[in-house]
Formats: C-alpha cells, sequence, structure tokens
C-alpha cells in the first residue's frame, strides 16, 4: 500500500490525475438535455418536513432535535447558521492531514469519494472518515461526465463506489455529486434507482486553479451564507493548508459546521432529487 504522505513523482501522472477535475467548479451547468435543472435548498427541506411532523401533530420538539443529530453533536440548523464542508475526488495523499484538521478543531465534512486511485488506493482513509463521523458520499468511479454516458455506464460509475464504501464502512451512500456538476434527467432517473440524492454546492473555491490557500481561503470566506455547502478538493496541494484558515474564520461570524445531511435535518435528502 502506497505511504498515505508519498507525493506523486511523475508530472505526466499527476496531470493525467487531475485533469478531468479542471471544470469542476464551475455551476453552470451545461445539462444535456434539460433546460432547467430544479434543485432544492436545505432549507426548504427542513421547513417540508417540520410541516409534515405539525400536519401529523407530533411537532418537531424532541423527535426533531433527534433527527437532527450528528456524529460530532447535536445542531438544529432551522436555529443556529449552519454550513457544510465538503470535499470531492479523495482520499488522496492530503487527505490524512485533512482529517486531523477536521479532529482536531472538531468540525465534520462530507466527503464525495472517487473510486479508481482514489478509494482503492487509500480504504483505510474511507474507514477513517466513517469511523470519526463524516459523510461518506460518491463521485462516482472515474469522474466521467454522467450525461454523456449511456445507462448501464452511469449505473456502473455510481454502484461501484458505492459497493466499495459499503464495504469498507459498513455504510452505504446516500449521496453523490456528480462531476463538475452535470446532471440530467437520465441520471436522475437512475440515482433514484439507487436511492442516491445529488448533491451540488453553493461555493466554490475554484481550487483546481490556484495553490494559492489564501486566495482559497479569501474565496470561500466572500460566497459563504447560512446553509451555503462549500466544495473543496483535498487533492490539490492549495487546500488543505487553507481549511484551518477556513474553518476559524467562519466560526468567527458564527457558523456552525454540519454534514449535509445534518444541514438538512429533520428532513433527508431525498433519492434522485437534486440540492444546494
Amino acid at each position: 500500500m502506497p505511504s498515505l504522505t508519498r507525493k506523486m513523482t511523475k508530472t505526466g501522472t499527476r496531470l493525467r490525475v487531475l485533469a478531468p477535475f479542471a471544470a469542476a467548479a464551475s455551476l453552470t451547468l451545461a445539462l444535456s438535455g434539460c433546460t432547467k435543472l430544479e434543485t432544492h435548498s436545505p432549507s426548504s427541506v427542513r421547513n417540508a418536513a417540520d410541516a409534515s411532523a405539525t400536519e401529523a401533530g407530533t411537532g418537531a420538539g424532541a423527535k426533531g432535535a433527534q433527527a437532527r443529530a450528528g456524529g460530532l453533536g447535536t445542531v438544529d440548523c432551522a436555529h443556529t447558521k449552519c454550513i457544510a464542508l465538503t470535499f470531492d475526488a479523495g482520499p488522496s495523499e492530503n487527505s490524512a492531514r485533512l482529517l486531523d484538521i477536521l479532529k482536531e478543531k472538531q468540525v465534520p465534512a462530507t466527503f464525495f469519494l472517487l473510486g479508481k486511485r482514489h478509494i482503492d488506493t487509500y480504504p483505510e482513509l474511507v474507514r477513517r472518515m466513517s469511523d470519526e463521523g463524516h459523510e461518506v458520499a460518491s463521485h462516482t468511479w472515474t469522474h466521467k461526465i454522467l450525461t454523456d454516458a449511456d445507462p448501464d455506464e452511469i449505473r456502473d460509475e455510481l454502484e461501484r463506489p458505492n459497493k466499495e464504501i459499503e464495504r469498507l464502512t459498513g455504510k452505504r451512500p446516500t449521496l453523490m455529486r456528480p462531476p463538475q456538476g452535470r446532471t440530467d434527467d437520465t441520471v436522475h432517473d437512475i440515482c433514484r434507482e439507487l436511492g442516491l440524492a445529488e448533491v451540488l454546492w453553493s461555493v466554490t473555491a475554484k481550487d483546481y486553479k490556484t495553490n494559492d490557500s489564501d486566495l482559497i481561503t479569501e474565496r470561500v470566506l466572500d460566497q459563504s451564507s447560512r446553509d451555503g455547502i462549500i466544495l473543496l478538493h483535498d487533492i490539490y496541494d492549495g487546500t488543505v493548508p487553507a481549511v484551518p484558515g477556513i474553518i476559524d474564520a467562519l466560526k468567527k461570524r458564527g457558523y456552525v459546521f454540519v454534514t449535509v445531511p445534518q444541514l438538512m435535518a429533520p428532513g433527508k435528502a431525498e433519492p434522485g432529487k437534486v440540492y444546494r
């Protein structure tokens, strides 16, 4: 098994690994066959769940608080300024350090993991992410653009990481993030079939374009707002060093960090729907 801290020694290999992510930070969704993408906000999910509870005569109360509980404590995002930190395309040689930072800061994150050269290379980090209370989700097996794939290819891209994550953690993912944020009705239908909700983002540092940690921090802080979903990539050298400053600055602004499921609780993301 490769060392967790070993850097790639061949530039060509590194470029081949990182190239598929070069367009991933833009949320200009050039959707195949779709003129408009319907997305749902975390607050709308929470509100719908609370409305259903009220209509049923149960109210949110203790059940709502319990539903909002996560691995690092109970958070009620209806009354707390919450934000979700998410990382795409790992695990990588940088992920162990990132997990150390998150553990020290007591911050949960949501990891959208790649299969090939990532899950299969760093299985111990997948287990650690789950064991330490983070949400482990899928970013496909090879980072294939799903809107360019046929239905069987889409299923394979989604099922392979799901099976590996479940084998390693005992938990089957319920969330996925489509590469480059590109999705369409076919992807929605297959995600519904596989029990997966699609999660996009509202904050991007474009860390695929720069290794300047200060610039990454600045971009995140400029865009962050309540119920935000922050997109970062721990595969890039400038990203993990930016994380402590991002966490500290947002905490000073009154934010509480949660996983994506915590952000929506007591509601839940529904398979086949898209959230951001």
